[in-house]
């Protein structure tokens, strides 16, 4: 595993000369901070050594190295699921690549439904803590000390600095936020009604199929992470309709610039 990560930041390190200070995954219809950066590199996923490659519509696939702001950053516009027929151990190499490259914080996105009965489609919800539904982790297998502890520690897997310091720039720009539980779930089919309720009853504000592995495989590793999502569907009793993958995109890409915003800031402040 050690010299798969290896091989990817050396050709990485090839074709790009900054060192990143923080990583950005962009998930399903969010890849409008892109424009929002200065690139100097962009490398399609296939050309990188053991690194997966996207194959879900709405996620581009490509790595891309450049500044946002003051910053150095890299960013996985598009990611990887489970559901996708990945092992576990793969869905973590691109954030430990991102940490081997040097990031010191990573942000995460996506685009989930939820379950909170006081949430509306379209609304931005930070994310304060997790749950993990998935049959597995991407810690299990042998733990190599370079990457972190055999037994990470949880207790704060998203950070309460960058937490308030995003709230307040919504504040200040006049965005509503919500806070809440996330639920990862394998996918690819969306919940069912009583799947729906479960995931309500069992603590959790929100529920979609991406986010935990890779907050898991940076916390392993040291690197703190903020999260956010946007609630483009409601598995709420009464609030419940058929939703397509298209619908996902299209309520995620309009809400898209009061995040790009909070995310360009909240890069600026760290």
């Amino acid at each position: 595993m050690l010299q798969k990560i290896k091989e990817a930041v050396e050709h990485i390190q090839g074709r790009v000369d900054a060192k990143p200070e923080v990583g950005i995954v962009l998930g399903t219809g969010l890849g409008g901070l892109v424009g929002e950066i200065e690139i100097e590199a962009v490398i399609p996923y296939e050309e990188i050594p053991n690194f997966p490659v996207s194959t879900v519509e709405g996620h581009s696939g490509k790595l891309i190295c450049g500044r946002l702001g003051a910053k150095n950053i890299v960013a996985m516009q598009g990611r990887f699921h489970y559901y996708e027929g990945y092992e576990f151990q793969q869905l973590a190499i691109p954030i430990r690549v991102m940490k081997f490259l040097g990031i010191q914080h990573l942000c995460v996105t996506n685009a989930c439904g939820g379950v909170n009965p006081d949430f509306e489609i379209g609304d931005l919800m930070i994310l304060d803590d997790h749950v993990n539904l998935l049959p597995g982790n991407p810690l299990l297998g042998q733990n190599y000390d370079e990457l972190g502890p055999r037994f990470p520690d949880m207790s704060e897997p998203y950070d309460r600095s960058l937490i308030a310091k995003a709230k307040e720039i919504a504040e200040a720009n006049g965005i509503t936020l919500q806070t809440g539980t996330y639920a990862v779930v394998s996918g690819p089919c969306l919940e069912t009604p009583a799947e729906y309720r479960y995931i309500f009853n069992i603590g959790a504000d929100a529920v979609g199929m991406s986010t935990v592995p890779e907050v898991i495989t940076a916390r392993h590793m040291g690197i703190p992470v903020f999260a956010m999502s946007i609630i483009t569907d409601l598995g709420v009793p009464g609030k419940i309709v058929e939703v397509t993958h298209e619908d996902v995109q299209r309520v995620a890409e309009e809400a898209e610039p009061k995040m790009t915003l909070i995310m360009r800031e909240l890069i600026a402040s760290i």
